[in-house]
């Protein structure tokens, strides 16, 4: 007899647009514009969504509930969500979602215009070639925190790492450098006259000291705990066939994770409690939110790249979630009752759609980041080296079309506002920002489930390398048009985790739209 798992209330993906399908149109606005129902989003957030319907009834299924009643007993095990009239689920999630985000001059709808109708098309092309999809990390590292080795035994939960005959030979062969043979030779001459401004009268090995000085002073900008790739623990992973989506991991483990990092990480005082905190009295969020606007643009904007990510997560999770499960195959699709318990205005008590709005906050920095690094990748001399001279020149054209794509979205995060002031009481400031995102960044290697350890390794990375670039900005504007950067760079697994960590932002802005569709016809 054949095992089967079917979840309910999910739609195939038959009904909606597919992930990568989106195809490019000019005839949207690109500031300002509307949805695909036509309306504005002050039309979407009509009267229904300020007076929601209280919670009750159960969950209603875009079929009409037969799928439910057949289930029988499993209809119980499902979580009560609110029903309207048609439409209204739409607006429970999507109705607080619009207009302009707070500290930035830019809107919801032109993040969308621009990323589903522009960018995401060519960056998901990008991200599918070789120097892209394959990417080198230890997940065997023990969690520096609490001494906790259990790990997740789903089998969804599992890593398939890379046979090294299927990494390309130019990428094993230097995975350590970010060009090809021609760039490490400069290297190497930029390593010799480094030593060569070394007093000649020190030993060799005091002379590499100086060098080892200079290169943890270079790394002193890094906002992220980088794996050692050259540990035999260290291995390659295909991002492609190891997808982020639902694995099961959850519970008590997955709590600990996030409830460290606001916790710990986050700048809140323990005193103030956070909105829907496990096990306290909750104020709707009043004290929390009172706190987080009198707190400086820094921390707040801290709080609000956090909640994104973990927004952008649980989009992924809802997105690519396990609906059908039988020993011949699997079925993955959107699940809009998992987007709904962990969206819906109702059911998170106004916390969803702050969530999702600082989704957009992150895609702003991480765009602007993109913006900002062009210098660096625009240079003669830099390739993106598989060893396939062909095919890299292709891929670094695309790369520089991604990013001048980048560069042109007109309503730019300004982040001069961060770190001004007073010199030194903004380098105490921006240096514990550092040290507590390089904190995250080692929290992930506590994480139970292999493969969320993996995407979670990956898309910090990809944020601290974004929040680098951004902070290196008199670095970047002396990168000279040939030969080496002496004062900037990026080695290749910075490059990789930060184009495939906002690959993962970009794909959110787009599952967006496909839950919009769905919950437009749902109550």
């Amino acid at each position: 007899m054949k095992r089967r798992r079917i979840v309910a209330n999910a739609v195939s993906r038959r009904d909606v647009p597919a992930e990568g399908g989106t195809e490019a149109r000019s005839d949207r606005a690109a500031c300002g514009g509307t949805g695909r129902s036509g309306r504005s989003g002050a039309e979407r957030c009509a009267a229904p969504c300020a007076a929601p319907p209280a919670l009750g009834g159960g969950a209603e299924m875009a079929s009409g509930g037969a799928l439910l009643r057949a289930l029988g007993f499993a209809a119980l095990l499902l979580p009560a969500v609110p029903r309207g009239s048609p439409g209204s689920a739409e607006r429970r999630c999507f109705c607080q979602v619009t207009g302009h985000l707070d500290d930035c001059t830019c809107d919801v709808e032109t993040i969308d215009a621009f990323n589903n109708y522009k960018l995401f098309p060519r960056l998901n092309q990008l991200l599918e070639s070789d120097y892209f999809r394959y990417y080198k990390v230890n997940l065997k590292k023990p969690c520096p925190f609490w001494n906790d080795n259990s790990h997740c035994g789903i089998r969804d939960c599992a890593v398939k790492p890379c046979p090294s005959d299927e990494v390309p030979d130019g990428i094993r062969s230097a995975s350590y450098k970010y060009s090809e043979e021609a760039n490490s030779r400069a290297e190497e001459c930029e390593e010799a006259n480094r030593l060569g401004a070394v007093d000649e009268s020190l030993s060799k090995e005091t002379q590499q000291a100086v060098l080892q000085w200079t290169w943890h002073d270079d790394s002193s900008d890094s906002f992220c705990e980088a794996d050692d790739i050259l540990s035999p623990d260290a291995e390659y992973v295909d991002l492609l066939l190891n997808p982020e989506r639902y694995t099961g991991y959850k519970g008590p483990d997955a709590w600990k994770i996030w409830n460290s990092i606001y916790e710990e990480n986050c700048f809140k005082p323990q005193n103030v409690k956070r909105p829907l905190a496990s096990g306290r009295a909750d104020d709707g969020g009043q004290t929390f939110y009172k706190w987080l606007k009198g707190v400086c643009i820094e921390k707040r904007a801290f709080y609000r790249l956090i909640s994104g990510l973990h927004a952008s997560i649980n989009i992924h999770l809802s997105a690519r979630y396990l609906l059908q499960d039988t020993w011949s195959e699997k079925k993955w699709g959107p699940n809009v009752t998992e987007f709904q318990q962990r969206f819906d205005e109702v059911v998170t008590r106004g916390e969803g759609p702050r969530r999702l709005k600082n989704l957009y906050f992150l895609y702003l920095i991480e765009l602007r980041a993109l913006s900002k690094v062009l210098p660096f990748f625009e240079r003669p001399g830099f390739q993106l080296y598989t060893g396939n001279q062909s095919h890299d020149a292709e891929i670094k054209n695309l790369l520089l079309e991604v990013l001048h794509l980048a560069k042109s979205f007109p309503l730019h995060f300004d982040e001069n506002s961060f770190f001004a002031g007073n010199k030194k009481e903004a380098a105490k400031l921006k240096e514990e920002v550092r040290l507590h995102f390089k904190n995250i960044s080692k929290i992930m290697d506590c994480v139970g489930c292999f493969k969320c350890r993996l995407w979670g390794k990956l898309q910090t990375q990809g944020l601290g390398t974004a929040l680098k670039i951004l902070f290196s900005e008199n670095l970047i504007e002396k990168i000279p048009e040939s030969g080496p950067s002496y004062g900037f760079q990026l080695t290749r697994q910075e490059i990789v985790a930060l184009f495939n960590a906002f690959g993962r932002i970009s794909t959110s802005v787009r599952e967006l739209e496909n839950f919009r569709t769905i919950l437009r016809t749902m109550r």
